[in-house]
């Protein structure tokens, strides 16, 4: 927004640089978008360290990143409760479903890897926060902006999930410069538009497929398919193949919805 030069009116209100948006999570009979925040730079995508990473979910978050026009950065907290060669074997987990995106281990209790993320707001950027209950989102907030602004919660023993905490967007300022926001755990992830969201969160499928014989290839039985040829020689996940399709025809039937509402 540009106020007045009193600060009493709203002159304009300027286009949104980016927006972070998931499908609402409704029962209605058609699809709405729900913006999760606005005009940030980075996206924390916050996992904990100490389990099993959940990479369906993590293609999810990366597909919205990546949407959304911020800069998707990895953040895997709880260090401090993880036997080291969990943490390695974890990071590796996802570092191998997010390729090329940057990846942080951190302590939210002794601090570690803490400074390498205010870096990214060290020019006044905006950073948001996203991910599921229980990953130690808020005490990171806290950790980070030096405050006890967000409630912390215990997690579940049962399934190691967490108790909402957070239950609104809020705003926080960073101790020297930059904002940080804080978004409440989200427990489903619906996609609501990719422009290149895909393509970015699955790069290596689509650069092989940029090698198979025939340009409307579908990575199935097609004679010189590059993609199925890497499945074979244990260079792609086949798992990953399948979660790839099953975006792209999640976001096809989003998108039919979508031009069927704009009819009615």
């Amino acid at each position: 927004m540009v106020l007045s030069k009193d600060g009493e009116r709203v002159e304009q209100v300027v286009p949104r640089s980016s927006q972070l948006i998931r499908r609402a999570a409704s029962d209605g009979p058609k699809a709405v978008p729900h913006v999760i925040a606005a005009n940030i730079d980075v996206v924390f995508l916050v996992h904990a360290v100490n389990a099993r990473p959940n990479q369906r979910r993590l293609e999810r978050e990366l597909v919205l990143a990546f949407d959304s026009g911020a800069k998707p950065v990895i953040v895997l907290t709880k260090s401090d409760a993880t036997a080291s060669d969990t943490a390695r074997e974890n990071t590796a987990a996802v570092s191998a479903t997010a390729l090329g995106v940057p990846v942080h281990v951190v302590s939210s209790v002794t601090g570690e890897g803490l400074e390498a993320l205010l870096i990214y707001a060290a020019r006044g950027e905006t950073l948001a926060v996203l991910g599921a209950s229980g990953v130690g989102k808020s005490t990171l907030v806290n950790a980070l902006t030096g405050t006890d602004s967000q409630q912390t919660g215990a997690i579940r023993r049962g399934d190691q999930r967490g108790r909402h905490t957070t239950t609104a967007v809020d705003l926080v300022p960073l101790p020297e410069r930059g904002w940080l926001v804080d978004t409440p755990g989200l427990r489903a992830i619906g996609l609501w538009s990719s422009g290149h969201g895909i393509e970015r969160a699955f790069a290596d499928i689509f650069t092989l497929a940029d090698h198979c014989r025939f340009r409307d290839c579908k990575h199935e039985r097609e004679p010189s398919c590059s993609v199925q040829q890497a499945i074979a020689e244990g260079r792609l996940d086949a798992r990953r193949l399948e979660a790839m399709r099953r975006l792209v025809a999640e976001e096809a039937a989003l998108e039919a919805e979508q031009r069927r509402s704009r009819r009615s």
